[in-house]
């Protein structure tokens, strides 16, 4: 039966969702990717993503988290090579596509789609529906003319939206009708794989549950893969088969999305969890994450999370912690190598 989120979600009322991470041949794979902008005239690079790997099967959604600026969304545009990486590779079903040349790198474009946080302000308010959605077969050469507006009557009907919407513009519609212009558009190509980056954030509660549905809807549909690009838990939760957590550039934490939000390994997972809005059997809300994340220019030594957690101890402002796999899960934490009695 369908998931179907309200305005009442919380960790829970979410259903369990199987971990089917493990595909030996995931649609996008990451191995050490790094992305620095700057560092020129003596200044230090802003190091948005600094060596991270994560992959994505066939099918599945993985959900990135994470507070502004931990390098979520640079990733999500790393994945489709809408930035080049500093270092590291990129590969989407068997390709490295971070050494691809353009032509061969066209190609595969069509396969791989963004659905931006506002749609609005990535379509052009002078096209209307029609042209906002056949310029992408236009431009990939897919189809004929009248194959393409069959297509987009098409894919209206699949987002819910009537076919007369075609001929409308884009300021005549509302945010949760413009998203599912949106995410038509992104299917136009037909892909493999979509980044989906901050969808909802801007929705309301009600709209975003109703976008989040035809999200689901589509994927079973379609068998879409989707790296999802979220700030808030629930959502992420309730999309993801598995989760990454970044934290400045780097990933912290990664597993399973039911056991990570179950039982956090991380300090910095678990002030997340415990910083979504929840009220407990007292009525009192949850202490919220403390502090802020530093400048991504000059990163912490040691661990990055240090100057701010809680649990800090000797090492954590001396030695960077290895990211360690545990089980179906992983983390970087000097608590996981260190016994008690060594932090008492």
């Amino acid at each position: 039966m369908s998931r179907s989120p309200s305005a009442g979600i919380g960790p829970a009322t979410m259903p369990t969702t199987p971990d089917t991470i493990g595909d030996p041949s995931p649609i996008l794979r990451l191995d050490d990717v790094v992305k620095h902008f700057g560092g020129r005239r003596g200044r230090p690079p802003v190091r948005a993503v600094d060596g991270v790997s994560l992959s994505v099967g066939r099918g599945q959604t993985v959900g990135l988290v994470g507070e502004s600026g931990s390098g979520k969304s640079t990733l999500g545009r790393l994945a489709l090579r809408l930035l080049e990486p500093t270092t590291g590779t990129v590969t989407f079903d068997g390709s490295d596509i971070s050494r691809l040349r353009r032509r061969e790198l066209a190609r595969l474009r069509c396969r791989m789609q963004l659905v931006f946080q506002d749609p609005l302000s990535s379509f052009s308010p002078r096209m209307t529906i029609k042209e906002v959605l056949t310029e992408p077969m236009t431009v990939h050469g897919i189809g004929t003319p009248k194959t393409r507006l069959a297509r987009c009557r098409e894919l209206l009907d699949l987002v819910g939206l009537p076919s007369h919407a075609l001929e409308r513009y884009p300021h005549q519609f509302s945010g949760g009708q413009a998203q599912r212009i949106g995410i038509a558009r992104a299917l136009t190509t037909d892909p493999d794989l979509i980044v989906c980056d901050e969808a909802v954030s801007a929705l309301d509660v009600s709209v975003q549950a109703q976008i989040l549905n035809l999200l689901r809807e589509v994927q079973r549909e379609l068998g879409l893969s989707y790296l999802f690009i979220a700030h808030d838990l629930n959502v992420v939760r309730y999309m993801s088969d598995h989760i990454s957590v970044m934290y400045l550039g780097q990933v912290v934490e990664s597993g399973p999305a039911d056991a990570l939000m179950d039982s956090a390994m991380h300090p910095y997972t678990q002030a997340l969890v415990e910083s979504v809005p929840s009220l407990d059997q007292r009525g009192e809300l949850r202490a919220p994450l403390v502090g802020e994340i530093p400048s991504p220019t000059r990163p912490p030594a040691g661990c990055r999370f240090h100057t701010r957690c809680p649990r800090r101890f000797e090492p954590c402002d001396q030695a960077a912690p290895e990211l360690l796999q545990i089980g179906e899960r992983s983390a970087a934490c000097h608590l996981l190598t260190t016994d008690e009695e060594t932090r008492a």
